[in-house]
């Protein structure tokens, strides 16, 4: 893009590449935010009416809801109705110069504004075009696709809760995160073959199969094992002292995942021999005699507060925790040097969002834009997108 009218190349490993956002709500949103962070440039396609999220509220931000701005940075917005012909040949000019183009329609829907995957390939063939689902593009196409309908068929539910109560919810629309991270995996395996190659490809990413894998150890439980696993609480099927466990104020996280750790664990805890006995030698030891073990450590534990401990057992090594509310998790990456928080925007723009979780020593994340308003950029955009085509788009 060479003109005045088109969008700003920014820095970053992404530099130049542009992604025509055609997704909402959360799973395409956060796949093409990472995106933009890392220096693509990203038109948001919304409806007349905006995306979801930006009604979603409380919380808010001023008059925004913070759902949207969480998951909004650095993209241009364009308001389209595809049902009027100018705005979708708009659409389609946009989807021809992308580089980039991630849309989570139900399956198909976007086949009658010819912006489905054939159309859009036939005009570019370069294009990675990213697909997102609840459940694929065969026979589960019709099925709408909530994350929290994925929790519950996809068995987290049944993992998550208290094992004499009812099956919870994450809390957070995690299979939704996945998702987006999935998304964004594909898009840059599949730019890489295309820069090898000049070839694009379809990229279809599904909440159902982004939950199956990240099931991890349960699913290969069932899988590998023919084992059904069921919500233990805040246990581990396989792994103890791996819970919080109680002390003289608050619950502390303990995870001594191997035999080492443990060993310090009951150093520090003033119980080496703990560590020698046979019944705890081994971590299947210990998982199988977890009831027997458990109230040793928590009358050792009894003797401090969680905070106190965590400073000791960090020390000496033992994977260890406090439970904390959000801002506590935010307070903590401060003292870890990790600033969680960065500002984009200036002015009343400037908003206060999480940082890119990805650290490049050489091209750093960028946070160039302030989520946009509705329609924001249309003027610049549609000015760019009908002039005549730009041979170095």
């Amino acid at each position: 893009m060479t003109d005045d009218t088109a969008p700003e190349r920014g820095g970053g490993p992404l530099s130049g590449v542009l992604v025509a956002d055609f997704s909402r709500v959360l799973a395409g949103p956060y796949a093409t935010m990472l995106l933009a962070d890392m220096g693509a440039e990203v038109v948001k396609v919304e409806g007349p009416k905006g995306d979801d999220t930006r009604t979603w509220m409380p919380p808010v931000r001023g008059d925004v809801s913070t759902y949207y701005l969480g998951v909004n940075r650095g993209k241009r917005s364009i308001a389209l109705d595809l049902r009027d012909s100018g705005d979708a040949r708009v659409a389609r000019e946009l989807a021809r110069r992308a580089d980039v183009l991630v849309e989570n329609f139900k399956p198909g829907g976007l086949a009658k504004y010819g912006l489905d995957y054939a159309s859009v390939s036939a005009a570019n063939p370069g294009v990675v075009y990213a697909s997102i689902s609840g459940f694929g593009s065969g026979a589960g196409r019709d099925v709408p696709g909530y994350d929290l309908m994925v929790q519950a068929m996809s068995g987290l539910m049944s993992l998550t809760g208290d094992p004499e109560g009812p099956p919870y919810r994450a809390g957070i629309s995690v299979f939704d995160v996945m998702a987006g991270n999935h998304a964004a995996i594909g898009v840059l395996a599949a730019l890489r073959h295309r820069d090898a190659t000049g070839q694009g490809q379809h990229v279809e990413v599904n909440l159902l199969s982004s939950a199956l894998t990240g099931l991890v150890n349960h699913s290969s439980a069932y899988v590998a094992g023919g084992v059904v696993p069921y919500r233990m609480g805040n246990a581990h099927p396989s792994v103890f002292p791996y819970e919080p466990l109680p002390t003289a104020d608050n619950d502390i996280i303990v995870a001594a995942g191997n035999d080492g750790q443990f060993r310090k664990l009951c150093e520090v805890l003033g119980i080496p021999e703990i560590a020698d006995d046979p019944r705890f030698a081994r971590n299947a030891d210990r998982t199988a005699r977890r009831e027997e073990l458990r109230p040793i450590l928590v009358g050792r534990l009894a003797t401090r507060g969680a905070l106190e401990w965590f400073e000791l057992l960090v020390a000496a090594g033992v994977p260890c925790g406090p439970i904390n509310t959000i801002d506590g998790g935010f307070a903590m990456a401060e003292r870890f040097g990790l600033d969680p928080v960065v500002e984009v925007g200036e002015g009343d723009r400037a908003v206060p969002t999480t940082r890119h979780p990805i650290r490049f020593s050489a091209t750093p994340a960028a946070y160039r834009l302030p989520p946009p308003e509705l329609d924001e950029h249309g003027d610049e955009l549609r000015k760019w997108l009908t002039e005549e085509e730009d041979d170095d788009v």
